[in-house]
């Protein structure tokens, strides 16, 4: 009588730390085979190559307008028997797009037109790989975490993507040491193999381990795609929290292109410099990160609307961060820019962890809905605004230079345009990140135990 008991407790727990982990083996095989198309290809195509900078950045940006079928592969994965089957062909697909996209790029010398040709087809598979095996593996965490883990599941996550972009990056950079075309693919290749390799490992017997916040798809048959998004999208809380991350996004990523050359022009840096007040921001966003997910899971991880003051604190602390650099760009020097940088990525890591922990949460909350189709949606929300922001950042800042005359009061302007979306977020973020539909999504869970 007593077996039962004991094994249905055990069950309850869903994934573990060593689960989670490895569902961030995954987050960090995607960031390093997407490192290699938007860093390495990049700098070869605009370096060695001696394309205008728009080429690769065309292409970076096809990339996520490719990702905006997310919600197709999410709800694909819903009427799957497994998920991991998803986040594996998402992965070869990605790493099959990496390699012609390497394979292009080294035919742009000579056969320039075919080149081009095939690096469009090569980075719509990337664009395919990321949405189908990213927007799968973040709605098997969804679904496999216990609510009071979901954010430090969403540090750990992408605190290990950062990492495997940098150690990745470190890795790839020696390799190419001396750099030749063929050094390039044969290094790509190894990437490509490795990455789906430990994708393969990191996905294996995974999903059994979810317990009662297991794989959706063994419940009732989900909805058709087009019902799906129309639950979505009549649901205020999904509605508002698809709003929400739109706007946050923007304004996380408009300094992505500008906050490098903000420091060359207005603080005279060298690019050595500049890369290093860089390092800067990012280790702000790794802390933040960290902190975020220990205080969210310690102090407020079993309420359902626990998350919701760290991103609404996450988006005033990088409002004020921007903010502050708006000061700095018509101040200058003596102005202590790597401090002001570090506490604007400190905000960033703060409001990126929260409020993916937070959409974990609502991911379940659905009805009929489940956590792919979701995670789809709010992931199209996010390419479109990653996109729609770098490019805003860059062209704000060369439109307001030329109407204004000057870098100061032009970079002044963008940083003030970023602080006042990030205050917007915030606003967003009081109804978005709310406890009721969090709730209904642990109601939910519940059910299905019980039923």
């Amino acid at each position: 009588m007593h077996a039962p008991l004991a094994s249905s407790v055990t069950s309850t727990q869903g994934f573990g730390w060593l689960a989670i982990i490895r569902i961030g083996l995954v987050q960090a095989a995607i960031g390093a085979l997407v490192m290699l198309a938007s860093t390495v290809l990049n700098r070869v195509m605009v370096v060695e190559l001696g394309l205008l900078a728009a080429i690769p950045a065309g292409l970076v940006a096809w990339h996520y307008g490719v990702q905006l079928a997310r919600p197709l592969w999410g709800h694909a994965s819903d009427k799957g028997r497994s998920r991991a089957v998803w986040i594996v062909g998402g992965l070869v697909v990605l790493a099959l797009g990496a390699l012609l996209a390497t394979q292009a790029t080294l035919m742009m010398a000579d056969s320039f037109g075919p080149a081009i040709a095939l690096a469009i087809f090569a980075y719509a598979l990337i664009g395919a790989g990321v949405g189908a095996g990213g927007t799968s593996a973040l709605a098997l965490l969804a679904s496999g975490v216990a609510p009071e883990r979901r954010a430090a599941a969403a540090a750990v996550t992408w605190t290990m993507m950062v990492a495997g972009i940098v150690v990745s990056a470190i890795t790839v950079g020696q390799l190419l040491k001396p750099f030749s075309p063929e050094r390039l693919m044969t290094v790509a290749s190894g990437l490509a193999l490795v990455t789906v390799t430990l994708t393969v490992l990191a996905t294996w017997r995974l999903e059994r381990q979810a317990g009662r916040f297991g794989h959706a798809a063994e419940g009732e048959v989900a909805p058709d795609f087009r019902a799906a998004l129309a639950e979505i999208w009549h649901e205020t809380a999904a509605r508002r929290f698809t709003i929400f991350i739109f706007v946050s996004m923007i304004a996380f990523s408009m300094q992505d292109l500008i906050l490098e050359p903000f420091a060359g022009l207005i603080f005279g840096l060298t690019p050595g410099e500049s890369t290093q007040m860089g390092g800067r921001h990012q280790g702000g966003i790794l802390i933040g990160m960290i902190l975020t997910g220990v205080g969210g899971s310690a102090f407020t991880g079993r309420r359902p609307d626990g998350l919701r003051a760290w991103v609404i604190g996450g988006c005033l602390l990088s409002a004020l961060g921007l903010a502050a650099l708006g000061l700095a760009a018509v101040n200058g020097p003596p102005w202590p820019l790597g401090l002001n940088v570090f506490v604007l990525g400190f905000g960033n890591g703060i409001f990126a962890v929260a409020a993916i922990g937070a959409m974990m949460g609502l991911a379940g909350a659905g009805e009929t809905t489940r956590e792919g189709v979701r995670m789809g949606v709010w992931g199209a929300s996010q390419a479109i605004a990653f996109g729609l922001g770098g490019l805003l950042g860059a062209v704000g800042v060369d439109f307001a230079r030329h109407a204004l005359g000057a870098d100061g009061p032009a970079f002044q302007l963008v940083f003030a345009i970023e602080a006042l979306a990030f205050v917007a977020a915030a606003i967003l973020a009081v109804k978005a990140t709310g406890g009721a539909a969090m709730r209904a999504g642990m109601i939910k869970q519940d059910r299905e135990v019980f039923a």
